[in-house]
C-alpha cells in the first residue's frame, strides 16, 4: 500500500491525505467537489453561508461527487444551530466538521454519535490539548505561515509540539503547496496536510480574476504579513491600499468601519438586532474586548469585497506566505496529482539505499 495512504485517508475516506481548507467565500461546492473527485478532502465554508445557501451547496456537492466531504462553521454565526442540524441530516456524506471557536462537548458528542468527525483547526499547543479534551477526532495545526487568522509559532515548531501532546491524528497546515511539503509533514509524523491558499489559486477557485491576479503577482513573502487592523486578531494578508489605510486610522476610524461592517453582515445573514446584542455579550464572556467584538464582522465583509465582488483594492486579501512562490492557477486534479507524484518520489528517495562511493574516494 502506498506510503501516502495514512490514517487520515482511513478516517475521512479519501485517497490522498490532502485537505482543502474552508476559506470563507471561496470554498464552495465546485471547489469542494473538484477536490474530492481528485482524491483529496474538501470542506465547504458554511461560516459565510445562509442556511438556505448551505443546503443548496451540500446538495450540489452530493450531486457532483460520490466522495465524502466536510463542512466548516463557528458557533458565533447566527445560523450555527441550523448548520449543525443540516450536517447531521447529511451525515451519510458529510464526514467531518471543522471549526475554530468550536461547539461545546455536548454538541461534539452529537456529531460523534452520528459518525461525523470533529476536526478543529488550532494555532497553539494549549488549544490542541483543549480540543482533544472536548472530543476532537483529528487536529489541524496551522503554523504562522498560514493565511487568515494565524498564531505566531511556525509550523516546524508547532507541529512536533502538538504531535507529542495529543493521541489523535494531526494534519499540518501553513506553508504547504507541493509534494515536498507533504513528504516532510509525513516525516514529522503528521497524517497529512491541509492547504488553503494553494486551493484558492486554482482553476476552480470562484475568486474573480482581478483578485486572483494580485495573488499571482505577489513575489515578496514580506508583503504577506499578519495585521490586527481588520478584527483585532492577527490575520495574515497581502499588503494593499485598503489595509494600509485601515492600519493608519485611529480608534475612531476602526470603530466606524466596524459598525458599518456589522450592519452589512447583519443584512447578509439575516441576523436580528437582538441576536447581534446577544452575540456581542457572548463574545465578551469569552474574553474578547468590546472593540474587538465589534470588529468581528469586519473580516467577512471586507473579504467579500475582494473575493466575491472583485475589488481587490477595496477589501482585504487573506493569504498564506506561500502565495509568494506560486505563479500559476492549475486545475485541482492536476495540482493534487503533481503533489502525489512528487511526494512519492521524495519518500522513495528517503528509503532508497545510499549510492556506492566512487572508487577513487573508496580507496
Amino acid at each position: 500500500m502506498s506510503g501516502l495512504h495514512t490514517v487520515l485517508c482511513e478516517r475521512l475516506g479519501c485517497r490522498y491525505p490532502i485537505v482543502q481548507t474552508a476559506m470563507g467565500w471561496i470554498a464552495d461546492s465546485r471547489l469542494v467537489a473538484a477536490t474530492s473527485n481528485a482524491g483529496g478532502f474538501g470542506f465547504l465554508a458554511a461560516a459565510t453561508m445562509s442556511t438556505e445557501l448551505l443546503a443548496s451547496e451540500i446538495a450540489a456537492v452530493r450531486g457532483a461527487t460520490a466522495a465524502n466531504f466536510g463542512v466548516n462553521f463557528h458557533m458565533f454565526q447566527p445560523n450555527a444551530r441550523e448548520v449543525i442540524e443540516l450536517v447531521l441530516k447529511n451525515a451519510d456524506r458529510v464526514r467531518a466538521v471543522s471549526y475554530g471557536r468550536g461547539p461545546d462537548a455536548q454538541t461534539i458528542k452529537r456529531f460523534k454519535d452520528a459518525g461525523v468527525l470533529c476536526m478543529p483547526t488550532v494555532g497553539a499547543l494549549k488549544h490542541a490539548v483543549k480540543a482533544v479534551q472536548l472530543g476532537a477526532d483529528i487536529i489541524t495545526v496551522q503554523g504562522a505561515e498560514g493565511g487568515g487568522h494565524t498564531g505566531s509559532v511556525p509550523t516546524t515548531l508547532l507541529l512536533p509540539q502538538v504531535l507529542d501532546a495529543v493521541n489523535v491524528p494531526v494534519v499540518a497546515a501553513g506553508g504547504f503547496h507541493n509534494g515536498r511539503g507533504l513528504a516532510g509533514a509525513l516525516a514529522f509524523g503528521a497524517a497529512g496536510i491541509a492547504m488553503g491558499t494553494r486551493f484558492l489559486m486554482t482553476a476552480e477557485s470562484p475568486v474573480p480574476r482581478e483578485t486572483l491576479a494580485r495573488y499571482v503577482d505577489i513575489q515578496d513573502p514580506s508583503r504577506i504579513r499578519a495585521s490586527t487592523a481588520v478584527d483585532g486578531l492577527p490575520q495574515r494578508m497581502i499588503d494593499n491600499p485598503f489595509l494600509l489605510r485601515l492600519e493608519s486610522g485611529g480608534r475612531l476610524h476602526h470603530l466606524m468601519v466596524a459598525l458599518a461592517s456589522a450592519w452589512r453582515w447583519r443584512a447578509h445573514t439575516g441576523m436580528s438586532v437582538g441576536h447581534m446584542v446577544r452575540t456581542f455579550f457572548a463574545a465578551l464572556r469569552e474574553g474578547d474586548s468590546a472593540i474587538q467584538t465589534m470588529m468581528a464582522a469586519n473580516a467577512p465583509v471586507l473579504i467579500q469585497r475582494a473575493m466575491v465582488q472583485g475589488r481587490p483594492d477595496e477589501g482585504v486579501l487573506p493569504s498564506g506566505q506561500v502565495a509568494a512562490v506560486l505563479d500559476s492557477l492549475p486545475p485541482v486534479a492536476e495540482l493534487i496529482e503533481s503533489i502525489v507524484v512528487q511526494a512519492e518520489q521524495r519518500l522513495a528517495a528517503l528509503s532508497a539505499p545510499p549510492a556506492s562511493a566512487p572508487a577513487a574516494l573508496a580507496s
